[in-house]
């Protein structure tokens, strides 16, 4: 049964099948074999769970697509110990489909899953279906699962970029301009629990605040002006890197500041990623744009993207007004 499916295949042989309440596999009852082997040759993503204490089992489609850093160690553990972090999520669904025999549907439900080496927001689509034994009695339950997290993360992002086009206007002071772009950024506290807009004085050797988004009164992240020319280590952001056109990721942010915005989140960020306002390609920034990043997402390729290109946006607005 588990010599076809490869790695997998092998990482179950390894499993101390004596030590879990289902036994050696060679004593497994024919529906319950008959089920794993389904699951294990599929190629569509699924987990699933048999007996008293809901042994886990999945195939290569589910490992590679959400079990992460718990793979191999998650095989033969009781379904409540492998995703112990959303258990209070799940568990009614389980229950409903072992206690009634009626299968579950859920489109795009959060989850926050911890198989990255920190909590992750991630978006599934599945069904809980029951699972009988031989002698059809309920003993378990299938997850056939689609992850739409990236799916879900880049639809926001593009309506975000969307609703910053629209509010773009040929006539619109540059104070206009940035205030317009700091509403529409609120709206998105998911990805960008605050933004600080700075502009440079004509000289460069002071940056100002123009806008913000997240922040309700005065705080230190966000001081009203930033002195370029001084040492580095004394700037609350890297004003004089972002002069020379460099983007920079300011981590630790709760080692720096206290009560920082959260945006949609009980926490605060640990990241920002601080980005140049580009007039042009090679011209001096009009100034930087500072992003708090939400904790629980990867600052990967696609978060930078966004992020150059709501700084885009907002550089262009600028270059509008000012022309204007």
């Amino acid at each position: 049964m588990f010599q076809r499916t490869g790695e997998l295949g092998r990482d179950l042989l390894r499993v101390d099948w004596d030590s879990t309440p289902l036994g050696p596999p060679e004593t497994w009852p024919r529906s319950l074999e008959s089920v794993v082997r389904l699951v294990l040759t599929s190629r569509f993503s699924m987990w699933m769970a048999w007996g008293p204490e809901l042994t886990f089992f999945c195939n290569e489609a589910y490992r590679r697509d959400t079990l992460g850093e718990k793979y191999p160690w998650a095989l033969g553990k009781p379904a409540s110990v492998v995703w112990s972090e959303i258990w209070e999520d799940i568990e009614p669904r389980i229950r409903t489909v072992m206690s009634t025999g009626e299968s579950t549907w859920d489109e795009s439900l959060m989850l926050f899953l911890e198989r990255s080496g920190y909590t992750e927001e991630t978006f599934h689509t599945f069904s809980y279906s029951p699972i009988f034994d031989d002698d059809g009695v309920i003993a378990g339950m299938l997850c056939v699962v689609k992850e739409d997290t990236e799916e879900v993360v880049a639809r926001r992002r593009m309506q975000a970029l969307r609703d910053l086009g629209a509010g773009r206007a040929a006539n619109l002071t540059e104070a206009e301009t940035i205030a317009s772009a700091c509403r529409e950024l609120a709206q998105l506290p998911s990805d960008l629990p605050f933004t600080l807009v700075y502009l440079y004085d004509g000289d460069g050797r002071t940056a100002r605040l123009a806008g913000s988004s997240g922040f309700t009164g005065q705080h230190p992240a966000a001081p009203q002006s930033i002195d370029v020319e001084a040492d580095p280590d004394e700037q609350v952001w890297p004003a004089a890197a972002a002069l020379a056109g460099t983007t920079t990721v300011v981590d630790d942010l709760e080692a720096l500041f206290l009560d920082l915005p959260t945006g949609s989140w009980p926490v605060s960020p640990r990241q920002a990623l601080v980005v140049p306002l580009q007039a042009s390609a090679g011209g001096r920034p009009y100034g930087f744009q500072v992003f708090g990043l939400n904790r629980y997402r990867p600052l990967d390729t696609d978060y930078r993207d966004f992020c150059d290109l709501v700084a885009g946006q907002l550089s262009a607005g600028i270059t509008d007004a000012r022309a204007y």
